[in-house]
């Protein structure tokens, strides 16, 4: 990444990927520039829950968490949280899992003896939909790495969804989107796929092409999301793996 060749990346083979979020971070803080502020905190605001579940799951009650994760979040964003990162492995996902884990084990203490509420709020957050979120969440099945594991793969999933039906939506084919979802996830079977060509007026052909296109389109949003989280176009395809493996289980 320090060749200065631009290797590009992304949906259409427009974004390069040196301008991802994380690697903006990873290189911000290689060069002891505080320029990475806004790319973590833009990462952190969106894989809070799975940092906020992996502390419940830990044993904390609902209110030590909440603050727990906001101190957490303070300290992963203070001067000096990233100079242990490792160039090389440089995974978000990594990272902020082996934080919080040496947060909690290092700062127990200190933190649950502060004012209930005191913590900054560098992230935002809504408290109430996090613990009815984590009332959903399986009972003991899950490790908090692997609960915090399974948690950032849906979260990631989820932002992916949203971006593919925001596309739909603002080209006014949100009918056609909420039709083809579906087949996202499952096989299209021959009957499904009639039952959604008839409701869209159009020929089952057409739509196993229109799937194909939804699908494809998914696999880049996908990848395109993957990447703001790792350090190299290799890691995209592990991190691929690692999602489809946790989310299987």
């Amino acid at each position: 990444m320090n060749s200065g060749r631009k290797t590009k990346f992304g949906i259409g083979g427009n974004a390069s990927f040196e301008t991802t979020h994380w690697t903006v971070v990873l290189n911000a803080a290689r060069n002891g520039s505080s320029d990475n502020l806004v790319a973590l905190q833009q990462l952190c605001g969106i894989y809070w829950y799975p940092i906020f579940v992996f502390i419940r799951r830990k044993g904390h009650g609902q209110h030590d968490a909440e603050d727990l994760t906001q101190m957490f979040f303070v300290h992963v964003l203070s001067k000096g949280a990233l100079e242990k990162v490792d160039q090389t492995k440089g995974r978000f996902r990594n990272f902020l899992l082996a934080s919080v884990t040496n947060f909690l084990s290092n700062e127990r203490d200190k933190a649950t003896t502060q004012k209930r509420g005191g913590a900054h709020r560098l992230v935002a957050f809504d408290e109430c939909s996090a613990e009815e979120l984590y009332r959903h969440e399986p009972v003991d099945r899950f490790t908090p790495e692997r609960l915090f594991e399974r948690r950032w793969a849906f979260v990631l999933m989820e932002r992916v969804m949203g971006k593919l039906r925001g596309e739909h939506a603002s080209n006014g084919k949100l009918r056609i989107y909420e039709q083809l979802q579906p087949f996202l996830t499952a096989e299209a079977d021959a009957v499904a796929l009639a039952r959604s060509a008839e409701c869209l007026g159009v020929e089952a052909d057409a739509l196993k092409v229109a799937v194909h296109r939804l699908r494809r389109r998914y696999g880049m949003l996908l990848r395109n999301e993957i990447a703001q989280t790792v350090s190299s176009p290799e890691e995209v395809e592990a991190e691929i793996r690692n999602l489809m493996s946790v989310i299987a289980e």
